[in-house]
């Protein structure tokens, strides 16, 4: 169990070299009252689920972390700093998955899951609307806000992330996933690198079609469990165990994003701010595995890692 003090030092050497070898482009405007290191570090420690609001996280920084941090400026002064820097937070949460070094596996576990921002039977329109919208899931029902993508591996890392409105179907969100590591685009970095292995998914991103132009366009394989009533084919139960036993991993990691890293309580009123909050909570779960690595821990303990 780390103390505060060891685990903000530790991340920020961690953020800060990845800074060193990535100047950031300069900026017009008066220099800002803290450094990139700084605003991504603490962009990261604020999402543990420990603090329950951005208010609550901005008290605790205020009385217990001015003198690691002296030039913290106000609330409002720090979101725009951090919605600022909301590709670079993608960008380090990525530099953790090539930090750990870690082989290339066999396959990567594909899952979409609903990321709700608001009650879908409030009236009115919210802060995102037009871009949020509802949509439906089995473990929660219908929601209003995005549907959250993620590749990962079976170490636990999550590789790549996107997401797209409630109402997108599973296939097309990801045909974009596969179309942007297959040609990278600068504008949507966080879904990582191509991946040569396969994706194992489940039956929300079924299609004959879809898996041959996935595989012949982006070099995407993807399998995932027949409809239990399909007729053109059928599997064992013991190969639906062992698929649903190796996608195990993506559920794993959805509760420590949502739970551990508290992405349930997200009520964003800005699409920016929302891209750099989930972005940190990506980077501080890959920052947890790693540091687990280096105190010989079992990787997704996080519960016990911070002492408070």
């Amino acid at each position: 169990m780390l103390d505060v003090d060891t685990f903000l030092t530790t991340l920020y050497v961690i953020v800060d070299d990845f800074f060193q070898s990535h100047p950031p482009k300069k900026r017009p405007g008066p220099q800002a009252s803290l450094c990139e290191s700084e605003i991504i570090t603490l962009a990261i420690f604020a999402r543990w689920s420990r603090f329950s609001s951005e208010r609550d996280f901005y008290r605790y920084a205020t009385g217990h972390l001015r003198e690691a941090f002296p030039t913290l400026p106000d609330r409002s002064r720090f979101n725009r700093l951090l919605r600022s820097q909301a590709n670079l937070i993608e960008e380090m949460a990525l530099h953790l998955v090539q930090m750990m070094e870690t082989p290339e596996g066999a396959y990567e576990a594909l899952d979409s899951s609903a990321m709700p921002i608001r009650d879908a039977k409030r009236q009115g329109y919210g802060w995102l609307a037009g871009q949020a919208d509802i949509g439906w899931s089995n473990s929660i029902g219908w929601y209003e806000g995005f549907s959250l993508l993620t590749a990962v591996a079976p170490t636990g890392v999550i590789t790549g992330f996107c997401f797209g409105a409630a109402s997108s179907a599973d296939q097309p969100l990801a045909e974009t996933f596969f179309a942007v590591r297959a040609r990278p685009n600068p504008r949507l970095i966080s879904v990582g690198s191509a991946f040569s292995g396969t994706y194992v998914a489940d039956k929300g991103f079924e299609g004959a079609e879809n898996h041959r132009r996935w595989l012949e366009c982006y070099g995407a394989d993807v399998i995932h469990p027949p409809k239990r009533n399909s007729r053109k084919r059928s599997w064992s139960k013991r190969l639906r165990q062992w698929v649903a036993g190796i996608r195990q991993i993506v559920e794993t990691v959805y509760d420590k994003l949502f739970n551990a890293f508290g992405l349930w309580r997200e009520r964003p009123h800005d699409l920016q701010g929302l891209r750099a909050r989930l972005a940190a909570r990506v980077a501080l779960h890959n920052f947890c595995i790693w540091l687990n690595d280096q105190l010989c821990r079992p990787r997704l303990n996080f519960a016990d890692l911070m002492g408070w």
